[in-house]
């Protein structure tokens, strides 16, 4: 028995794009569908129109690259207004600017003064784990910050040094250069890898790549974080401890050996006491700060506390003298030229350019994470390609004056946000207090302990390490739980860089299994409706006898078309072994309502699968095809193959048509 076909449009109850055929249509192609009053319309794909394909590749090119449109605003302007918009695109500030008022200011000054009291005393650590001289980091927080508050579309994100990239940073070039023996030359590599991480990142902007970043998991980044925050904790042992001779390499075991060797003659208790002493005072006005939102304050300059106390005891007291390291020298003067320090040639130009993509990287991962994060919180739109020319941009003009790689920092970000900042003036504030440090302020942190700055880092990357979201992917995905698992373990365990590396793997194995080993379901009739759904999902779903509906969640590329062809065979075996009291499987209907995409291997893998049915006596029925996968079953002519009264609209029609003797439920 045939199905019927509406012969009114009008009275259609659905279509699929703009293929819905009526019976019309269909006596004009020699089909003809007798209409019986005693079941309810069915509704059949038709034949698409021919699509130009070159239109089909423009816009394709144009959702991969260009799907925010950004050329739009320039559209029917003369080209003075044209030239206005694209300032105002390079330079964001030149559009906010205009309705910039006093009542902003105020708020972007107490965050911009707030966040540059917790940045200095960070900088001046963190420079220590990228193994440069201290001013290498408030050099950091200078002019990068500028250059992103002119370029940046973030309003909340506060730019400088963070300890993750510092410290891949400091390790991936002290394999190449030792930074003691070779300071000169580790000095200009580290310069180089910051004009290529700078390159990098503008690269993807300008070239709107900024999609590949998004291939790093967030189950990956939760574990790179966390592993990076113990073992940035634990290199600070070194002076917690006040440890002189100690291990280069970064994995727990190395470490913890270099820690315990120097026991008996290494340690300086009153180093130990001076950092312990100072960390418990740092967490606790964390834990203040966290229980009352209002007193944000309390930790973000109790960094700068810590320091100030800390040196003026050390002062007075000569504790230098016993044994407790001291920073000595912080080079005081704004940022000098560093322009012909950069490797353009030579053998160092390809290690640079190596450290300097991997640094860029995790750095426009980290920025871009956090600009989304308070963007979403304050519900403005945040361009990523904009973000990532912004950030290449500063760190290629910070690299030319004596910085190493800044990007967008989690705790200074916070901080900025719960200061109340309106705009990204508050990192021109956060700036210039800097750059009154650099050249007042300097020579004050002669006496400054190196304990409390291990203990000002140890309280700032604990907060890296996401105990809630580790638990909340062992609840939603065990997979995704393993590969924060995986870059963890390979960052505290081996190093940063294989850390990373088992990251990246992971998150690319993910993929891969994903798309070459997609779901497939077997779906049945939900009672009193039309409507077919998972039968594992709901068990009160019915079969319908002689049809087997298989469900595809995935679109059918090389990767996965064999392995579809096989599973749905594998579910037709399946079924005629579990049912054999039912009857004979006849028909079995492909709901292809979630293929995306179909390349030719998969149209291949479909004609396999129709010859396979043939031979077992199956007819194969598809239903609602998307518009990309309907052409393409035209184009190949796989449609007139199995005919195009093989194809419907819904599941429901497919089986009025095929199985009219069903008991109705």
């Amino acid at each position: 028995m045939k199905g019927n076909y509406n012969k009114n449009p009008a009275t259609m109850s659905g279509r699929i794009s703009a293929y819905a055929e009526t019976n019309e249509s269909d006596t004009k192609n020699g089909t003809s569908h007798p209409q019986s009053d005693e079941l309810p319309y069915v509704h059949k794909v038709g034949k698409p129109p021919k699509q130009d394909l070159l239109k089909e590749i423009k816009t394709a090119l144009k959702e991969t690259f260009l799907s925010d449109d950004p050329l739009k605003p320039f559209k029917d302007q003369p080209k003075k207004r044209k030239l206005v918009l694209g300032l105002q695109t390079l330079f964001p500030i030149l559009s906010w600017g205009q309705e910039y008022s006093l009542s902003k200011f105020k708020g972007d000054l107490i965050a911009g003064c707030t966040i540059a009291s917790l940045c200095i005393p960070q900088d001046i650590g963190y420079a220590k784990l990228a193994n440069l001289d201290p001013q290498y980091g408030l050099y950091s927080s200078f002019i990068p910050p500028l250059i992103y508050a002119f370029m940046g579309s973030s309003r909340d994100i506060a730019i400088g040094p963070v300890a993750v990239v510092s410290l891949l940073l400091g390790t991936m070039l002290q394999d190449e250069l030792d930074p003691v023996k070779q300071k000169h030359e580790y000095q200009r590599l580290a310069f180089t890898a910051t004009f290529f991480a700078g390159v990098t990142q503008a690269s993807l902007g300008f070239f709107r790549l900024g999609f590949l970043i998004d291939f790093l998991s967030h189950a990956a980044i939760v574990g790179f974080m966390g592993g990076a925050a113990v073992t940035i904790a634990l290199q600070q042992l070194k002076g917690m401890f006040g440890i002189k001779k100690f291990t280069k390499k970064t994995d727990i075991v190395s470490v913890m050996r270099s820690v315990f060797n120097s026991a008996h003659h290494g340690w300086n208790y009153q180093t130990l006491l001076i950092g312990i002493s100072f960390l418990i005072f740092l967490l606790v006005a964390k834990y203040i700060g966290k229980r009352n939102k209002k007193l944000f304050w309390v930790p973000a300059i109790a960094p700068l506390i810590s320091v100030i106390v800390a040196t003026f005891c050390v002062f007075i007291t000569h504790a230098e003298r016993d044994g407790v390291q001291i920073v000595r020298h912080i080079e005081k003067g704004l940022n000098p030229s560093s322009a012909n320090k950069i490797f353009f040639s030579g053998p160092f130009l390809a290690k640079g350019f190596k450290i300097g993509v991997v640094a860029g990287l995790i750095a426009l991962t980290e920025a871009v994470a956090i600009g989304r994060t308070f963007a979403g919180m304050k519900d403005y739109q945040l361009d990523g390609n904009k973000e990532m020319v912004a950030l290449g941009s500063m760190n290629i003009v910070g690299s030319l004056t004596s910085c190493y790689v800044a990007t967008g920092s989690f705790s200074r970000s916070a901080v900025n946000y719960m200061a109340g900042c309106n705009t990204a003036v508050s990192n021109i504030v956060m700036s210039i207090i800097v750059m009154l440090t650099l050249l007042v302020i300097t020579p004050l942190f002669k006496y400054t302990p190196n304990a409390i700055l291990a203990s000002i880092i140890i309280s700032a990357v604990l907060g890296l390490i996401d105990f809630d979201a580790v638990v909340l992917l062992w609840k939603i995905d065990k997979f995704d739980f393993v590969a924060c698992m995986g870059a963890f373990f390979g960052v505290i365990f081996v190093s940063v860089e294989i850390g990373l590396l088992i990251a990246v793997a992971i998150s690319f194995a993910k993929i891969l299994l994903q798309v070459t080993r997609p779901r497939t379901a077997v779906l049945g009739k939900i009672p009193m409706t039309s409507v077919y759904r998972n039968v594992e999902q709901y068990p009160a779903a019915t079969r319908v006898p002689g049809v087997l509906i298989i469900r595809v969640d995935s679109a059918i590329y090389f990767s996965n078309s064999n392995y579809i062809k096989d599973r749905i065979l594998r579910w037709l075996t399946n079924e005629e072994e579990m049912f054999k009291d039912q009857p004979r499987v006849e028909y079995l209907i492909v709901d292809m309502s979630p293929v995306t995409d179909i390349d030719t291997s998969g149209i291949h893998a479909l004609e396999e699968l129709h010859s396979s049915l043939q031979k077992r006596d199956v007819q194969l029925i598809l239903t609602n095809p998307g518009q990309t996968v309907l052409d393409k079953l035209h184009a190949s002519n796989f449609a007139d193959h199995i005919g195009e009264d093989k194809i419907f609209l819904t599941v429901a029609d497919a089986v009025l048509t095929f199985a009219p003797k069903m008991q109705q439920a």
